[in-house]
């Protein structure tokens, strides 16, 4: 059984806005669709998108999947053409990870596809609330990565 989290102030508890982020990023996901890929591959190609080739040890880590699992992922998206395995340049015993040129284009068009999601709830809200989610979603943003990388 989980504990509920207090309410610590004024405005929705931490309870509430975990709801609300969890709404947002399913409706955001909703409507990605250019590719047709499952969760992990979109996770994998955007991953792969944000921050270059990587080693399938270094991607199932990220991806908090076993190596096998992300061995299954990389080979189905391999089929797809939307990745390549290339030697590693700084180590000739490794493999990298890649986008080919059709997984970049993918990758684009779901960024595309999500940005314009995001844009129709923001339109949605009063010009208050669009200017507070605006400021808020950087910010916890910028917390996250504090948070993963210390």
């Amino acid at each position: 059984m989980h504990k509920k989290v207090m309410d610590l102030g004024s405005g929705p508890s931490a309870e509430e806005l975990m709801l609300a982020v969890e709404d947002t990023v399913r409706f955001v996901r909703q409507g990605t669709t250019a590719g047709g890929l499952s969760r992990a591959s979109s996770s994998l190609l955007n991953r792969l998108h944000r921050e270059g080739p990587q080693r399938l040890t270094e991607l199932a880590r990220a991806e908090n999947v076993s190596q096998p699992n992300m061995t299954q992922v990389v080979s189905r998206m391999e089929k797809a053409g939307l990745v390549r395995r290339v030697p590693d340049r700084s180590d000739g015993r490794g493999v990298l990870v890649e986008l080919t040129g059709e997984g970049r284009r993918t990758a684009e068009q779901r960024q595309g596809e999500r940005a314009l999601a995001l844009q129709q709830l923001l339109e949605a809200l009063s010009e208050t609330e669009s200017e507070a989610v605006r400021t808020a979603f950087p910010a916890l943003a910028r917390a996250v990565r504090e948070h993963t990388e210390g």
